[in-house]
């Protein structure tokens, strides 16, 4: 009987100590915001424009009802306010449910927002919601308010926030302009020695009041599509610059973000006549001081394929593979060179080059931190070493121009 009785007793204290359902919500409850973009009204307010999912309409694509009417897969609400909090309070007011920011996956931020106020107000309100996280990805809206992209309803991708994130991913993966950033890679770049970061930029292509109708769903080419445009260049969190083309690819090359791009070299006095897909890349960074000055040294290493060939080439003979992979070492190098050259001309460290000094010359850092932005890294003297390696052909070796031109002989 006693330890019948203990057994009771230890049960009941062990059920005090269950949790229970006191913080559960509803999904019938809750407004669930896939993205946010916050621009800055002329009165000098925050603008937010939040996109909420339709579960509804999302799972069962467009959906027609009894009536014939149709329904977007997501809803637009937006508010103002002196900051963040208040606009999102005030977004309140006109939705039947709470807001739930845990599946925001999208912040975009306005392109006249970024420049003249900058995103270090905001980064404050988004880090300390613990409901909001920090993984989600940031762009910078180019060209355009982040209303309007926010607004876009785009084909294939039902929710237009998934659309901007899997664009950044394969871009980034395929071609290497861009690169996807988080909410915490930005706070940790603008809290860097030089207040330095970089962010993917998009921007809508076409008519903004017609990408926000069903009927630019309905065309087999949209009027009005959202595009990766660009990266666009922090100082002190405030946007500075556009980077594009080949500035661009080197600058996410130095940073060793480059997941996958196709290299073009000329050939046999044609223009971009070789395709070279990279297939594995890496690039380091390393920091000397000599004399109080420092040094960067900047080593990037590809493997990559034969991808398509507009003139005869004989790859075959291992002294044309040599000779393609030192026009390759001079492309990349070239695109390398001129990154570092802009960043250096708009004072802005991207790259990261101080931090490096930081890391790895502590003592010397002391005396260089003060003037780096202004002083040292606009003259820095940096060195660029690349290695690139052709390793393999496709399902050809020789080119079919090349079988042409032998047949008629």
């Amino acid at each position: 009987m006693k330890r019948k009785g203990a057994f009771l007793l230890l049960m009941m204290m062990i059920t005090v100590l269950l949790s229970s359902c006191w913080s559960k919500k509803e999904l019938t409850d809750l407004a669930i915001v896939s993205a946010m973009g916050v621009d800055k009204t002329k009165g000098g307010s925050y603008h937010l424009t939040l996109q909420i999912i339709n579960p509804g309409n999302v799972a069962g694509g467009i959906q027609g009802g009894g009536g014939g009417t149709q329904s977007p897969p997501v809803t637009i609400y937006s508010a103002s306010g002196n900051n963040l909090v208040e606009a999102s309070r005030r977004a309140s007011s006109r939705i039947s449910r709470r807001l739930y920011y845990a599946h925001a996956n999208l912040i975009v931020i306005g392109e006249r927002m970024a420049r003249e106020d900058g995103v270090n107000p905001l980064m404050d309100a988004l880090d300390r919601d613990p409901e909001f996280r920090n993984t989600s990805t940031m762009v910078i809206a180019n060209r355009t308010s982040a209303a309007d992209l926010v607004k876009t309803l785009t084909p294939v991708d039902k929710i237009p926030a998934n659309k901007v994130m899997k664009t950044l991913e394969f871009t980034q993966r395929k071609w290497g302009e861009t690169v996807k950033v988080s909410l915490q890679d930005v706070m940790k770049g603008l809290q860097s020695p030089g207040g330095e970061a970089v962010v993917s930029g998009f921007r809508l292509v076409g008519n903004p009041q017609k990408a926000q109708k069903l009927e630019n769903l309905q065309e087999s080419a949209p009027e009005a599509t959202l595009r990766a445009s660009g990266l666009a260049v922090l100082r002190k969190g405030k946007l500075i610059d556009w980077l594009y083309g080949g500035t661009a690819r080197g600058t996410v090359w130095i940073l060793d973000e480059i997941q996958g791009t196709d290299i073009n070299i000329d050939w046999d006095g044609k223009k971009e006549a070789i395709a070279y897909q990279t297939v594995r890349q890496k690039t380091s960074v390393s920091a000397q001081v000599k004399n109080g000055q420092p040094h960067i040294s900047v080593h990037a290493r590809v493997e990559g394929d034969i991808g398509e060939m507009e003139v005869p080439v004989d790859i075959t003979n291992p002294k044309v593979i040599t000779k393609i992979e030192q026009a390759l070492r001079k492309e990349i190098k070239k695109e390398l060179q001129k990154a570092i050259e802009h960043a250096q001309k708009d004072k802005a460290d991207i790259f990261g080059f101080g931090e490096v000094v930081h890391r790895t010359r502590p003592n010397q850092w002391k005396k260089l931190e003060p003037e780096w932005s202004n002083l040292y890294f606009p003259k820095l003297n940096v060195d660029i070493t690349v290695e690139a390696y052709v390793r393999r052909a496709g399902l050809r070796n020789k080119s079919f121009l090349s079988g042409i031109k032998e047949n008629q002989k």
